[in-house]
């Protein structure tokens, strides 16, 4: 999809130039600028505005993205109860089980 995008629009870039250099009969010099374009003299600043949404769209769903995997903003929005603190104390042994059953008997 990326390929048929990019492609599409090296050709309406192309295409655009070729035809602003272009000068019929009719036209006085308005030259190879955006108004002697004609229609494909907007496809620029179309393609323009499409190109930063794209890349705003990607630092958003980038940033998204690490605040869900944990990557950044690590804890925030996860509260962990008293128990579920406790429980990782002891799996990491920095308390014995007695100590862990007195202050579970506090906590509940």
């Amino acid at each position: 999809m990326k390929k048929t995008i990019m492609s599409l629009s090296l050709i309406l870039t192309a295409a655009g130039s070729a035809w602003g250099q272009w000068r019929g009969g009719d036209e006085w010099g308005t030259g190879p600028w955006m108004m002697g374009w004609g229609i494909v003299g907007w496809i620029m600043p179309i393609m323009m505005v499409i190109f930063w949404a794209a890349i705003i769209i990607a630092v958003i769903v980038l940033v998204r993205w690490a605040m869900k995997s944990g990557t950044i903003g690590h804890g925030i929005g996860k509260d962990e109860s008293a128990l579920d603190i406790l429980q990782k104390r002891y799996a990491r042994g920095e308390i014995s089980r007695e100590e862990f059953e007195a202050i579970k008997k506090d906590i509940l």
